[in-house]
């Protein structure tokens, strides 16, 4: 079956027209962003196929390009475009229109990173970058991958503050077992870099490690 010969009704752009983009099934909208389908097979199947093989739309979010391109009826381009549209829904969950972005607090720094993190299928460590009232200038990605002192060197984490003359910094990491209780890894690569920031005259507000709607804030739990 292919989409031209699926009923107007049923085809998932002519619903959300109709009838808006809430009256329609995950697997509608994935069909949206696939765009067409392939030889034998509407877009609306293989997003129903995309569900069944990762269990849910969350899932499917946190997948990489090559992961998505593995899938029957899923080539570079189609997966590039649903990479894209769950990392604008990420970027737009985690910011405030207009509003300058203050981390004051281990709360403040999960709303604004956990939207971006939690969903992740590898770890990635960031560095947030503070002017001296803890207003955000930027932010890095400073590696992806295992979490180790081998990926994660004082020399990457803290030339874009020095570059940015931030004022501090605050470190995130993601799990992605959903689960943000700290290995020894994470504690003990976070005091070796607060020693680092230390000899720079740098201060490290904070280390978060984020989960699936949960963080643990490592200088609450008195490592920083």
């Amino acid at each position: 079956m292919v989409l031209e010969r699926v009923p107007a009704a049923e085809r998932p752009r002519e619903r959300l027209y109709w009838n808006g983009p809430e009256a329609l099934a995950d697997a509608e909208l994935l069909a949206i962003q696939l765009g067409s389908g392939v030889r034998g097979k509407s877009a609306i199947e293989v997003a129903r196929e995309m569900l069944a093989a990762y269990g849910s739309l969350a899932d499917v979010a946190g997948r990489e390009v090559a992961e998505l391109t593995k899938l029957s009826g899923v080539g570079p381009a189609k997966a590039a475009r649903l990479v894209a549209a769950f990392e604008l829904t990420r970027r737009l969950r985690a910011r405030v229109p207009g509003a300058r972005l203050t981390l004051s607090g281990p709360a403040e720094v999960y709303a604004a990173y956990g939207p971006l993190m939690e969903d992740l299928k590898r770890e990635v460590f960031r560095i947030a970058l503070l002017d001296a009232q803890n207003g955000l200038l930027h932010d890095r990605v400073i590696s992806q991958g295992t979490l180790s002192a081998s990926l994660v060197h004082p020399r990457d984490v803290f030339k874009p503050a020095i570059l940015e003359s931030a004022a501090s910094v605050i470190l995130l990491h993601n799990h992605p077992s959903g689960d943000p209780t700290p290995s020894r890894e994470d504690v003990r690569l976070t005091r070796q870099l607060v020693e680092c920031a230390r000899l720079l005259d740098l201060r490290i507000h904070d280390h978060l490690v984020i989960g699936r709607g949960r963080f643990v804030s490592l200088a609450e739990r008195g490592v920083i």
